[in-house]
């Protein structure tokens, strides 16, 4: 049964601000957490990592970009599948994967913050996560403007970091480096698809614009845009960046931080901290958001499908949101965190990308996005190919 809800979310966000919205809880969420355990799998073939890992991202972000422009509806994934399967059921069981895979997203962004948080401000790292997330949830309940303000200050301070990063590393070649574009051996091949496992979880970030859909200027045309625009421009950032990182040769365990010494390692700790700290807070309005639009369907209590006034905001989803993230990233290992997400994000993809294959027999809407049939099965095939190559690695 449809809930109503007075007042209803207000459509505040344009185009550039939705785009760099998004790319800032991709590249926040991803290379600067991620990383160091992509060089340590796939070596000289890291950037190649990337680059296989942006292919599924790609493909499924078209498939997104269609849906989003069919069904602009807050619940996202979960509103794509009840559409395309005609299943309140599985679409219930794609939220509850959704709510563990965004919460163990932003508890292993909290969790790769605090390593770099940690260099300017030496607390213990369960206090700076316990910080970061009750300080972040109290924002996300402020409305949406101030969120997306917010996000693309930061998101511009986290590409500028990347930037400077990845000029420092080529202006840093250690003689001899090399880069493994394409692997000689078997077990260079198996590395570089283990690193592109990893690698993923760069990329996840795109999909969270589609929760924002009820708060859009002209969501039809504007959420595929913007997906497009993040992911596209994603790629060719961490492919750079990994490039330098791999010719400056700096075996640390934080890749990007070796890159820097003294002082200038002390002020890329801060850049880093916020840029990672920032997927924190979308992934709190995301999840947020998403319980709203499922409240708003019948498939959560209807209480989370509330507005508070004075905000704009779903004040109870959104503080719910941030109470299980806080849980998972204090209770759950960072590594497992990683592989997690990628295994349970990668599902509800191939999930999703199988319910666009679906409702694509139906007339799309005048003037909206439209991919042709053979995406939705190629984005299923090679998100399923890279979680093979992990299972049997």
């Amino acid at each position: 049964m449809q809930v109503s809800a007075n007042p209803r979310l207000r459509r505040v966000i344009g185009l550039g601000p939705l785009i760099l919205n998004g790319l800032a809880v991709i590249v926040g969420a991803g290379i600067y957490v991620a990383i160091g355990a992509v060089i340590r799998r796939a070596g000289d073939a890291a950037p190649l990592s990337f680059l296989l890992a942006g292919i599924p991202a790609c493909l499924t972000g078209l498939c997104y970009a269609e849906l989003a422009s069919r069904f602009p509806e807050a619940s996202g994934s979960v509103a794509y599948v009840r559409h395309g399967f005609g299943s309140d059921r599985i679409a219930q069981l794609t939220g509850a994967a959704m709510t563990f895979a965004v919460a163990i997203s932003a508890a292993s962004i909290a969790r790769g913050a605090a390593h770099y948080l940690v260099a300017v401000l030496p607390l213990p790292t369960p206090f700076l996560v316990l910080l970061m997330i009750v300080g972040f949830t109290a924002i996300a309940t402020r409305g949406i403007g101030a969120n997306v303000w917010l996000a693309s200050v930061m998101g511009t301070i986290e590409i500028g970091g990347l930037l400077v990063a990845t000029a420092t590393g080529f202006l840093h070649v250690a003689p001899g480096a090399d880069i493994a574009w394409v692997p000689t051996t078997f077990m260079g091949w198996q590395g570089a698809f283990a690193g592109a496992f990893i690698a993923f979880f760069a990329f996840i970030g795109f999909e969270t614009l589609v929760n924002l859909a009820e708060e859009v200027k002209n969501p039809r045309r504007t959420v595929p845009l913007a997906i497009i625009g993040a992911v596209g421009a994603s790629v060719l950032l961490y492919v750079a960046v990994t490039s330098s990182v791999t010719l400056a040769d700096r075996p640390d365990a934080n890749p990007l931080l070796g890159l820097f010494e003294g002082r200038d390692a002390t002020l890329f700790a801060a850049i880093a901290s916020i840029a990672v700290s920032n997927g924190v807070l979308l992934q709190i309005v995301t999840l947020g958001r998403m319980f709203y639009g499922m409240a708003g369907n019948g498939q959560l209590p209807a209480a989370l499908h509330r507005i508070d006034p004075a905000t704009g905001s779903p004040l109870r989803a959104t503080l719910l949101s941030g109470s299980i993230i806080l849980v998972v990233a204090l209770l759950v290992p960072f590594e497992t965190l990683l592989a997690a997400t990628n295994a349970v994000s990668l599902c509800i993809f191939i999930l999703v990308d199988l319910a666009l294959w679906r409702v694509q027999h139906q007339p799309s809407p005048t003037g909206g996005f439209a991919v042709p049939r053979l995406v939705p099965l190629a984005a299923a095939s090679t998100a399923l190919l890279l979680l093979a190559a992990e299972i049997l690695k």
